[in-house]
């Protein structure tokens, strides 16, 4: 969410990166959201004169009325005087009740208006102009057939979907043996890796209240990803840096303990609404996940090297389990409303023979910052909102698509790279039974 003045005073700024973001139907947002700031500024206005006249007249009341006692005609001026007291008490609270529906409304409208993305952003209207920066790790493709990783774990017995769709419906599945364990063994050395980077390990709420959902995420991204609580305040995280950034909220943060750094760990929960095509059947795209996850609270002047940190985190760690990937720049009309900037850690499919998505990271700028009412207190005691930042660290099972067909050999085993074997017990490769 921008702040407010941006819009008054540099209301072509505001247009423009509309127009670079591909949303021309949210120009008219930018005249509304003026239109609203000088409605609730011009109430305010004649609010304050009203309250500043009413002191006036409530004082000449009482001088009045002391006068009248020796006096009796005063009387009658001052009972004038109390209606227009009056008079002014009942335009002051309709005043009053304008000023709170503006604001409602200017805040719907600011929701919608997309934040300032950073210079260095392609443009483009969608995900087909999101452009390759570098790989890393060669791409390889074997001399024998890669089967669809759901295949891969049915040779180790590893995975049910039929059971799933009987127990939960579509979507979901069970994973199980030496499968179930390598997605844990992925996990808990996501989370030593991130750990040994310097970042604190965090296990979140898995549910949050309205207000930080509408804090941490678009309207659009809300309506097609949270599951509500019926009945409830409360809706399933997506994803941990929801309640992770949802942890800063309405909080002064001192300077010195910038930046927050925090790896955590949870459940993820998503409708995933719409079609998607067969490549992302199986285990690929489903509405219940576990994942690592890595935010960053920042200064603001500091938010751009972490960006660049943490992509580069992800890449590090792919590639210590022998999996190519490369770097995306999201193009401009391809981030969400609240990012400035993000980029896609794709990893290499021997069997498709192209990339895939397992990693996001994103630098929201202080959109987050504002919307939650987070506010770090300088050395100056002047306080400002901080940058936050996210990045996917590891997402099984998704990423265990790419583990198994980068680490499938022909003999039908699964190489277990030295980094994972302290988590699966020392084996050095998986094996049919």
């Amino acid at each position: 969410m921008l702040d407010i003045k941006l819009i008054r005073e540099n209301p072509e700024l505001v247009r423009e990166n509309i127009k670079k973001k591909y949303q021309d139907a949210k120009l008219p947002l930018v005249d509304k959201a003026i239109e609203l700031d000088n409605a609730k500024r011009a109430a305010i206005k004649e609010a304050d004169e009203l309250r500043a006249n009413r002191n006036s007249l409530s004082k000449q009341v009482g001088v009045l009325m002391g006068q009248a006692k020796k006096d009796p005609s005063k009387l009658a001026e001052a009972e004038k005087l109390k209606e227009q007291v009056s008079a002014q008490a009942a335009r002051l609270a309709e005043l009053e009740a304008k000023e709170t529906e503006y604001e409602t409304e200017l805040h719907k409208v600011m929701l919608l208006i997309p934040q300032i993305i950073d210079p260095s952003v392609p443009l483009g209207p969608d995900d087909s102009c999101n452009v390759e920066v570098q790989r890393f790790g060669e791409p390889v493709v074997p001399d024998f057939e890669i089967p669809y990783h759901t295949e891969i774990m049915e040779r180790f017995n590893g995975v049910d979907m039929d059971a799933a769709g009987r127990v939960s419906g579509n979507g979901f599945y069970y994973l199980m043996g030496d499968i179930a364990r390598l997605h844990e063994a992925v996990l808990a050395y996501a989370r030593d890796f991130m750990i040994n980077k310097g970042f604190i390990f965090c296990i979140p709420p898995f549910m949050i209240h309205g207000n930080v959902v509408e804090g941490v995420m678009s309207q659009t991204d809300m309506d097609a990803m949270m599951y509500k609580i019926e009945g409830e305040d409360l809706y399933l995280i997506g994803t941990s840096e929801h309640s992770m950034i949802g942890k800063f909220i309405d909080q002064i943060i001192p300077e010195q303990s910038l930046p927050q750094t925090l790896t955590s760990y949870s459940p993820c929960f998503r409708k995933e609404k719409g079609a998607h095509g067969i490549e992302e059947r199986g285990v690929y795209r489903i509405h219940q996940f576990e994942k690592q996850e890595m935010i960053v609270v920042c200064k603001p002047e500091d938010s751009m090297a972490w960006y660049e940190k943490m992509w580069r985190y992800s890449v590090e760690l792919f590639r210590s389990m022998d999996i190519p990937v490369r770097q995306l720049e999201c193009c401009s009309g391809d981030l969400a409303d609240l990012k400035v900037k993000s980029c896609d850690i794709e990893a290499w499919s021997p069997r498709q023979q192209k990339y895939f998505e397992v990693c996001s990271c994103s630098n929201l700028g202080d959109a987050q910052a504002r919307r939650l009412k987070m506010r770090v207190r300088g050395e100056d005691g002047k306080m400002y909102l901080p940058h936050t930042l996210n990045n996917t660290v590891v997402a099984p099972p998704r990423m265990l698509i790419a583990f198994l067909e980068n680490n499938l050999r022909a003999d039908g085993t699964v190489v277990i790279p030295e980094v994972l074997r302290p988590y699966m017990g020392g084996a050095e490769k998986l094996e049919r039974r």
